[in-house]
């Protein structure tokens, strides 16, 4: 009996479908509507056609133009795709509004409109949103939304999330609820990661600042954003923030115990910045043997880099608790020495003018603090010790720059001068007679 029944209602729902098919096929509303929306869209093809080359050409700045109004250019011209489902979709709403006076409905051209505006939006997450989050988000929350909104289902589809209430604890929320939060939430702080990666830009080109108040207000500027991000999540979903209360208590308990580390580390990265003792482009040396050039510092940690390219990541509590030794101080000049010896023979009075004057000519060696010093070392077991003492600025890379450099000179003169560079000499003395056996 049971089984009649749902026949009969399957047979009841197919004539209706089935008569509301044949009076839209023969109803002349419906017709027009058809044609209306074909001329929107053959219309769009032709302006864009016309349209796309021309801001294609206004919207391309020079490559050489790096300043604002040029990367704002560049923005915008990602955009162009969009141009042709955007004219659709505005002329056939043009279309909507003409039928709707004449004929007092819209439904057939109105549908064609949700699909073009559904055309843009998959050109907008495959094609323009490159950030992966974002794409993300476009994929599985941004595509599904216009599709129902194209079939007009996007109405039904949310009255059904928000009456699924999802518990969690003593909290309830509705799926609705949490897909809203993530649609905003994901979208304002990508633009906050945006704006802060354009103040950072912005920032690091202000020369005139010291490299150790450009990390800080860099940092001050990330933390800023980033802060006005949250607070403006928690106020469009209508979140209080006095209901936080009780998660900030546990986030003070986890930064009492098991975040210390995490805590003293960011005070020690503010700290290390507002004091300027190392900051990027600084070569350092810390007492655990870690050397290498400061090339980012973030909240957690500094970042050296070796000069055989390798990354060493340092916690930023080590620059406060440990020695560090900073060899460039914000690119000052650095002394080192070059070694050598002359035979016995040489008059080592004429050394010293010799290989200062030599050492003077590479074009790295300053003047100041000191010109190259020869200095007299000692008495050595095959010849008689120097050493010439040069400034350079910044760090000697590795073994195989100045220091190079500095000893080719030294060699090149020497050599021209006619002076003898020894060689380790060892003088055996043997006592006594030789005894010779004849064969």
């Amino acid at each position: 009996m049971e089984g009649s029944e749902i026949a009969q209602e399957a047979l009841e729902q197919a004539q209706q479908m089935w008569s509301f098919a044949e009076g839209w096929v023969m109803s002349p509303a419906a017709w027009s509507q058809f044609a209306l929306l074909v001329v929107a869209f053959v219309m769009a093809l032709l302006v864009a056609r016309r349209a796309r080359p021309l801001l294609t050409r206004l919207l391309t700045p020079p490559k050489e133009q790096t300043h604002a109004l040029a990367r704002l250019r560049r923005f915008v011209l990602v955009f162009v795709p969009l141009l042709l489902p955007l004219l659709a979709y505005l002329f056939t709403g043009l279309g909507e509004s003409v039928t709707r006076s004449v004929f007092g409905s819209g439904a057939v051209i109105a549908f064609g409109k949700r699909v073009f505006l559904f055309i843009a939006v998959r050109i907008l997450v495959r094609e323009i949103i490159h950030d992966p989050l974002m794409k993300v988000l476009g994929r599985y929350v941004l595509i599904p939304v216009a599709a129902l909104y194209a079939l007009g289902l996007l109405d039904p589809a949310m009255q059904k999330l928000d009456e699924t209430i999802v518990p969690l604890g003593n909290l309830s929320f509705s799926l609705l609820f949490a897909i809203r939060f993530l649609i905003v939430g994901g979208a304002i702080f990508w633009l906050g990661r945006w704006s802060n990666e354009q103040s950072n830009q912005f920032i690091k080109k202000q020369e005139e600042m010291r490299p150790a108040m450009r990390e800080l207000t860099a940092k001050a500027m990330e933390i800023a954003i980033f802060g006005v991000a949250f607070l403006l999540v928690m106020n469009i979903m209508g979140i209080s923030l006095t209901s936080l209360a009780v998660l900030t208590g546990v986030i003070g308990v986890g930064l009492g115990f098991g975040l210390q580390k995490i805590a003293s580390n960011f005070i020690s990265g503010v700290i290390l910045l507002l004091e300027g003792q190392a900051t990027v482009g600084d070569y350092v040396e810390l007492d655990g043997g870690e050397a290498g050039t400061i090339v980012k510092m973030t909240a957690r940690a500094t970042i050296l880099e070796t000069f055989d390219g390798r990354w060493i990541v340092v916690p930023n509590e080590d620059f406060i608790t440990t020695r560090v030794v900073n060899f460039s101080d914000q690119g000052s000049a650095n002394r080192y020495e070059a070694p050598f010896s002359v035979s016995y023979d040489t008059d080592i009075n004429l050394i010293p003018d010799i290989v200062e004057a030599a050492v003077a000519k590479h074009p790295g060696v300053l003047d100041k603090p000191f010109p190259p010093d020869c200095e007299l070392r000692g008495f050595g077991d095959s010849g008689v010790d120097f050493a010439v003492e040069f400034w350079v600025e910044g760090i000697d890379d590795g073994k195989n720059k100045f220091m190079s450099d500095v000893l080719f000179l030294i060699w090149n003169a020497l050599k021209d001068n006619s002076i003898e560079i020894p060689y380790p000499q060892r003088v055996v003395e043997l006592k006594g007679s030789i005894e010779t056996r004849s064969s």
